[in-house]
């Protein structure tokens, strides 16, 4: 790897490591440099998951002010999402890809089109206080499962994603749901790690100058994240979901 190579992939890594904190996609930064560094898409694919786990990390200790008294609800959904993660990571290495592919963009564009309009779609499915506690724990399990799978498969966008669905269920405040996002990013890429450390041709040198990018941009963003407005916010999210999900679209179609 020459050395235009190496300051690609550390700009692109300070880059994706900040979006993932803020607003999620930033593998569509890092994905797309690692294929121009001359990986075959797999391998960029599996070495991009691992590279932006310890970005998650550091995002996850930058809003870790907002996750102080969420400690009872990570219990509860943090072995759903590892099992939701090596079923998509499973999905990765067994099945081809290009069924899922297709269906991906769509799936951000509406992510970002729930989050946008959050409000009138709680007047249609009931605000998340008037759920009973019951239908609030088993729709906050599917979506940490679903997104989980998501994210073991391929994850860009997965942060737009988990932070729409989260803010249907659960009433809180955006930058708490986006603290708990975090989490939730980090538990994914940790078990991807794990699985593609071993089963996936991963390029480590490749990791070795992706990683340390990400943890810088990943704390930075998340710090930047919590000190904005929440319709400021919301407003970068649906922008960055919106982007992401047309040029996924895009390339699923060209």
């Amino acid at each position: 790897m020459d050395l235009p190579h190496v300051a690609l992939l550390v700009v692109a890594g300070l880059a994706a490591g900040g979006m993932n904190a803020i607003a999620g996609g930033g593998s569509l930064i890092t994905f797309p440099s690692l294929i121009a560094t001359g990986l075959p898409s797999v391998a960029a694919n599996v070495t991009n998951s691992i590279s932006v786990f310890p970005g998650y990390v550091s995002s996850v200790a930058g809003s870790r002010a907002d996750l102080s008294d969420q400690r009872a609800r990570l219990v509860r959904i943090l072995p759903t999402s590892v099992l939701g993660s090596a079923a998509g990571c499973a999905l990765l290495l067994l099945t081809p890809a290009r069924a899922f592919e297709l269906i991906v963009p769509f799936l951000v564009l509406g992510a970002a089109a729930t989050l946008a309009f959050q409000e009138r779609l709680r007047g249609l499915v009931g605000h998340p206080r008037h759920m009973s506690p019951r239908r609030a724990f088993l729709s906050l399990q599917a979506v940490v499962f679903v997104g989980a799978i998501y994210g073991g498969y391929f994850g860009a966008a997965l942060g737009v994603m988990y932070v729409a669905a989260l803010a249907l269920i659960l009433d809180e405040p955006l930058n708490r749901i986006n603290a708990l996002k975090n989490v939730l990013s980090a538990a994914v890429g940790l078990v991807t790690l794990l699985i593609f450390a071993v089963f996936a041709p991963v390029n480590w040198l490749a990791v070795l100058i992706l990683a340390p990018a990400t943890v810088v941009g990943g704390y930075a963003g998340a710090k930047l994240a919590r000190r904005m407005p929440s319709h400021v916010l919301r407003a970068v999210i649906v922008t960055f979901g919106t982007a992401i999900g047309l040029l996924l679209l895009y390339r699923a179609l060209s």
